[in-house]
This record gives structure tokens, C-alpha cells and sequence, in this order.
């Protein structure tokens, strides 16, 4: 049992939820439950890309604390690896098992999709060895691998991904605010990146109510909005004001969560509302699992 409260502590499953919440979003943006395929009962795509994004988002974050294996010995000495749980071996061939059939279930169901899940496993891979450490160009690397999540359910319908595939660039930007903050995790942070931080969250909260207004303005969408500017966006006040380290672990670990809400309110911006009370039913789970089990 040791062994599995382990290996959990090291994928972060309550991460690996709101991966699915990007999927789960991305195909509530086309539509596919408005289609004759999801009325014939084809629900196999879905799972398919669910559970592709799932096992990237594993792989990748496997790959993150391997690179981080020494710094994590001086820094975060409680982490799995460098405090000996599981070995460091088992770690270099979990990630490629995960990253593999990630990659494997989305080429199951389309060449585009197999493509999508390939460049996420790249970009996770060239931010865990290389783009953490970049001041500028890691956060866009990390909002590149959630910007290709959305993508990924997008990719469910090809047409779709053609006509919504800008929209990607919201997580883009709102992973990059989440990375830029958690650079203070450890030791705290200067207001000053706080701030742009909470500017980007800004930009991705008028997009999205940009969005909404030519769907017009449904209310359900906008409760689910103003629900996650709250969620996000407090912590962030709280760290600017006193920016230690236990505040920035908390403003992250709300920004992470946050992004079910945000992938709700997609759902219900564009008329999908069972997808988006399934997206709501995994916040939850989440926060649960991350009573448990590390979300950073």
C-alpha cells in the first residue's frame, strides 16, 4: 500500500484531473455531444482522449521530478524520489510508459489527435529538462503543453479544431501566469511578478467573457466565470500582500484548481451543460486528492 500512496505522491493525481477538464472542455468547444455519432452512443473518443491527456500529464510530471531529482535534494528533500520512496529508475521508465500510451490512445482514435498528444509530450519534456529554468520562455513552454490539452479534446472534431483552435492561446496565457507565480514557492516572490501575474489572469478573464457575449451572455457561463476570477484571483491578493512562500504554495495551488471552473464555464459558454456538470463534479475530486497528495 506504501507503494501506491507513493507513486501517486509522485504523479500528482489531482493535477491529472484538471487535465481532463481541458479535454473535456476542448470537446464541449466542438460540440461532439450536439452530434448524430455522440446519439448512436460513440462515447469511445472521449474516453480515448481523456484518458491520453491523463496519462501525458502523468508522464510529464514524472519526467519533471526526475530532472529535478538533485535540486530537489536541497530543496525539496520530502519529494519521492530524492527522499528514496521509489527509485529513480522506476521513475525514467513510469514517464516513458505514461507518455507512451498517451500518445498510443489518441493515435486510437485520429492521426490529428496522435499528432496533438506527440508535440504535448515533446513540450513537456523540453520544459522539464530545459524551460523551468528559462525566466521568460519556460512559463510559455508550460502554457504551450495546456494550450495543446485544449487542442487535444478540440481535435475530436477536425473542423472544429480549424475554426476554435486561437482559443487555445487562453491557457497559454493563463499557465504562464500559474508558472510565473510558483517561481516564489520555495523561498517567496517580489510583488512585482504577482502582479503581472494577476494582469495575465485579467487578459484571460476578459477573453473569455469576450467569448461569451457572442454566445450571448448565457447566465449560467458567467456565474461560472465570476466564480473562477473569485477562486483565482484571492490568493493572489493574499500573496501580494505578504509574498512568502506558504502564500505563493496557495495562490498556485487555487490557480491549478481554478482550472476546472474555467473549463466549466467553456463548457457552458458554448451550450454544453452535462459536459460542464461533469467538469464541475471533477473540482471535488480534486480538491480531495489534493488534501492527500502534493499539487506542486
Amino acid at each position: 500500500m506504501k507503494a501506491i500512496h507513493d507513486f501517486f505522491r509522485l504523479i500528482r493525481p489531482a493535477n491529472i484531473i484538471t487535465s481532463i477538464a481541458d479535454v473535456l472542455a476542448g470537446i464541449s468547444i466542438a460540440g461532439y455531444l450536439q452530434t448524430a455519432a455522440v446519439q448512436q452512443m460513440r462515447c469511445l473518443p472521449v474516453l480515448l482522449l481523456s484518458a491520453s491527456s491523463a496519462c501525458l500529464y502523468a508522464g510529464g510530471i514524472i519526467f519533471n521530478d526526475f530532472f529535478d531529482y538533485k535540486t530537489d535534494q536541497v530543496e525539496r528533500p520530502e519529494r519521492v524520489l530524492p527522499k528514496g520512496d521509489l527509485s529513480i529508475y522506476f521513475a525514467i521508465w513510469a514517464g516513458i510508459f505514461f507518455l507512451g500510451t498517451g500518445i498510443l490512445f489518441a493515435f486510437l482514435y485520429s492521426n490529428l489527435s496522435g499528432f496533438i498528444a506527440f508535440l504535448i509530450a515533446i513540450a513537456a519534456l523540453v520544459y522539464d529538462r530545459y524551460g523551468k529554468h528559462q525566466k521568460i520562455t519556460g512559463p510559455l513552454n508550460m502554457g504551450i503543453c495546456r494550450g495543446l490539452n485544449l487542442l487535444l479534446g478540440l481535435s475530436i472534431i477536425s473542423s472544429a479544431l480549424q475554426y476554435w483552435a486561437l482559443l487555445g492561446l487562453v491557457p497559454v496565457c493563463y499557465i504562464y501566469a500559474i508558472t510565473m507565480i510558483s517561481r516564489g514557492e520555495v523561498s517567496g516572490s517580489n510583488r512585482s511578478t504577482l502582479y503581472i501575474a494577476l494582469s495575465l489572469y485579467f487578459v484571460v478573464i476578459s477573453s473569455m467573457l469576450y467569448v461569451l457575449s457572442t454566445k450571448g451572455w448565457p447566465l449560467l457561463a458567467l456565474v461560472f466565470i465570476f466564480s473562477f476570477a473569485y477562486m483565482v484571483s484571492r490568493p493572489v491578493f493574499k500573496a501580494i500582500f505578504k509574498p512568502i512562500g506558504k502564500n505563493i504554495g496557495l495562490a498556485v495551488k487555487a490557480g491549478i484548481l481554478g482550472l476546472i471552473i474555467m473549463d466549466a464555464a467553456w463548457a457552458a459558454t458554448f451550450g454544453q451543460l452535462i459536459l460542464a456538470g461533469i467538469i464541475v463534479c471533477l473540482l471535488p475530486i480534486s480538491i480531495s486528492l489534493a488534501k492527500y497528495f502534493a499539487v506542486t
